[in-house]
């Protein structure tokens, strides 16, 4: 049964695809994010993707090496979003509910007329995101990163809702913390690469460890 699902699921997703190039922002299979879209491209892929599919994919620009007049390179993982609702504003811009489905990897960029990028991508890798099944993780496992994540987030001033997190099972609760978490841009792509749960969440544990706070500043020294 889980063979033909997965099957069903691969036999209806795109092999092309938009990409939404967004800094130290990741979304992860089953999960779902809000969107402002107000850039005049994006808004244009948007417009695009509601009269097809729904489908974007959302991926991560590597950090420049230098200033030039080329749009940035790309990560090679990223994840496929379908739009859930899609409301626009007085202003022109659109409010978006992005879920995550699956995560891909670029095969190529796609030269095209569109204002936006677009890419050839392929889901062999990740075909475990489509399964329903849940990990062998328990509570106790996210205790330690709970109290460092919760030292650090208050320190960035960022405010969690933890008893609601609490009340998420635990992929959902990996998974958003590390979507929320203040990392980098390179630290949060090794989570989305991270292969499963169980590596995402060692993960985790290896960059808070990789950090100490200044108590004043606020700031993260490595």
């Amino acid at each position: 049964m889980l063979i033909f699902i997965i099957k069903f699921y691969m036999n209806n997703l795109p092999k092309k695809i938009p990409v939404f190039p967004l800094s130290n922002f990741i979304i992860f299979p089953k999960t779902s994010v809000p969107l402002n879209i107000f850039e005049p491209r994006y808004i244009e892929m948007i417009n695009d993707s509601i009269k097809s599919d729904k489908f974007i994919g959302m991926i991560q620009p590597k950090p420049p090496k230098k200033v030039s007049g080329e749009p940035p390179q790309l990560h090679n993982i990223g994840c496929l979003g379908k739009i859930i609702s899609f409301k626009e504003t007085d202003d022109g811009k659109y409010l978006i509910d992005l879920q995550g489905l699956i995560r891909f990897k670029i095969i190529k960029e796609i030269n095209s007329d569109r204002k936006y990028r677009q890419c050839e991508i392929s889901y062999d890798d990740f075909l475990h995101d489509l399964s329903e099944k849940k990990e062998d993780l328990k509570f106790t496992d996210l205790e330690l990163i709970f109290k460092n994540l919760k030292s650090l987030f208050e320190k960035r001033g960022f405010i969690i809702n933890w008893k609601a997190l609490e009340k998420q099972s635990l992929d959902e609760t990996i998974n958003a913390l590390a979507m929320a978490s203040p990392f980098s841009l390179e630290e949060k792509q090794v989570l989305l690469e991270a292969k499963n749960l169980d590596t995402r969440k060692t993960k985790i544990a290896e960059i808070l460890n990789t950090y100490t706070y200044d108590q004043y500043e606020n700031t993260t020294v490595q």
